[in-house]
């Protein structure tokens, strides 16, 4: 999945919904966002969902 289409399934969503990734069997919100550049040629950048550790 790309940015563009996360932001276009999000746009779908109620705003007050909370974001939730599936995380070892449970659910963990997602409290954060990592983004890494390019790792090479034809490598993409990234974005990693970052679980709410406090849970």
């Amino acid at each position: 999945m790309t940015v563009q289409q996360l932001l276009d399934a999000l746009a779908k969503m109620p705003p007050e919904a909370v974001v939730l990734m599936e995380s070892d069997g449970g659910l963990s919100l997602v409290s954060a966002l990592d983004f890494v550049d390019s790792q090479g040629p034809g490598a993409p950048a990234e974005v990693i969902l970052l679980p709410n550790m406090e849970e």
